[in-house]
C-alpha cells in the first residue's frame, strides 16, 4: 500500500475492501481473496508527477509471479476506454470485474514481452470477456498479437497517448511503454511524459535477468540508459514484477541507485554474467503459451 500527499487523490487498498479516489469520485469495492495492490495516483515524488487530473490509474498484484498488472483511462473519454497492461492468466476474472464495475470498455490489452514465468491474461480476456480488445506486442516479439508495435510507434487510449520504446536485452521484443497527457491547449510547453511501463528490462533496483530469451547484457545497459534513463527525472517508472513489495520509483532515483546499472557497462556485463540464476520454474508452459496469446489448443 501506499498513498499520495495530493489531496484529491488518496489510495488505500487492504485485503477485504479497496477505495481509491480519483478527482472527485471514489470508488470502492471487495477485493480478491488474496493480495491485491490497487492505486490511483496523482503524485509520485517530484512536484508534478501524474499530476494530470485526468487519468484512472490501478495496480493490481499477482503473488505467485510478484506481477505488476496496470490498468489505464482517460476519465473524460466518452468511449471509456482503457488499457491493460501485462495482465496474468490466473486474475482474468478479477481483472474483467474491476473494468465492469468502472464501465471501462478495454481498447488494448498490452504486453512488455513474452513473459517466461507467468501465463499472460490476454487471451482469455479477449476471448471470454472483451472480444472487441485488441492483443499488442512488439513486432519483433514472435508472439501472436493483433497489434504489432515498432519503436516508438504510439497508440492512444482517449487524449492521452502510449509510445513504445523497445528496450531488448531481457528479451529481443521488449518494449517500455511511455505514457503522454493530453496536450494544454493554452501553452505552448512540450508535452512530457507521466509515466513509464518498464516491463522487466529496468526493475526497482534491479533489471531482468539477460542469460536466456536472446537476451544480452550490453544490450540491456544500452537500452536503458539511451531509452528509459533519457526520460525527465521525475517520470515514474512501473515494473512488471518486484519482489520486496515496493510499487513505483523515478527515473531519478534509478539513476542514482539502482546498484546494477550505475555500474559501467562492463562491469554490468561481468555482474550479469555471474548470477547464476534458476530458470523460471514456469517457463516450460508460459513460454509457448504465451506466443500465442496465452491460449493453446
Amino acid at each position: 500500500m501506499w498513498m499520495v500527499a495530493a489531496r484529491r487523490t488518496v489510495s488505500v487498498a487492504t485485503r477485504g475492501t479497496v477505495r481509491a479516489v480519483v478527482g472527485s469520485q471514489a470508488w470502492q469495492g471487495p477485493s480478491a481473496a488474496r493480495a491485491v495492490r490497487v492505486v490511483s495516483i496523482m503524485a509520485v515524488g517530484g512536484a508534478g508527477v501524474l499530476a494530470h487530473r485526468r487519468l484512472l490509474f490501478r495496480q493490481l498484484f499477482d503473488e505467485d509471479s510478484f506481477t505488476y498488472t496496470y490498468l489505464l483511462s482517460d476519465t473524460a473519454d466518452p468511449t471509456r476506454s482503457c488499457v491493460i497492461i501485462d495482465p496474468v492468466d490466473i486474475w482474468a476474472e478479477r481483472d474483467s470485474q474491476l473494468v465492469r464495475e468502472l464501465a471501462l470498455q478495454p481498447m488494448w490489452l498490452m504486453n512488455t514481452h513474452v513473459h517466461a514465468d507467468h501465463i499472460t491474461g490476454t487471451g482469455i480476456l479477449k476471448t471470454r470477456y472483451f472480444p472487441d480488445a485488441k492483443s499488442v506486442l512488439a513486432v519483433v516479439s514472435g508472439g501472436k498479437a493483433d497489434k504489432y508495435l515498432d519503436h516508438m510507434e504510439r497508440l492512444s487510449f482517449g487524449d492521452f497517448e502510449i509510445e513504445a520504446r523497445s528496450t531488448p536485452g531481457h528479451t529481443n521484443g521488449c518494449m517500455t511503454y511511455v505514457v503522454y497527457p493530453p496536450a494544454d491547449q493554452e501553452s505552448d510547453a512540450p508535452v512530457l511524459p507521466l509515466m513509464a511501463f518498464t516491463g522487466d528490462a529496468l526493475l526497482i533496483r534491479g533489471c531482468g535477468r539477460t542469460d536466456f530469451q536472446q537476451g544480452s547484457a550490453a544490450t540491456l545497459y544500452k537500452s536503458v540508459h539511451e531509452q528509459i534513463f533519457t526520460l525527465p527525472d521525475d517520470t515514474a517508472l512501473f515494473p512488471a514484477h518486484d519482489y520486496k513489495g515496493r510499487t513505483v520509483t523515478t527515473v531519478g532515483e534509478e539513476k542514482v541507485h539502482n546498484p546494477r546499472l550505475t555500474l559501467s557497462e562492463g562491469r554490468f556485463v561481468d555482474l550479469m554474467a555471474t548470477l547464476n540464476l534458476p530458470y523460471p520454474k514456469k517457463i516450460d508452459a508460459s513460454l509457448p503459451a504465451n506466443l500465442v496469446c496465452g491460449l493453446q489448443d
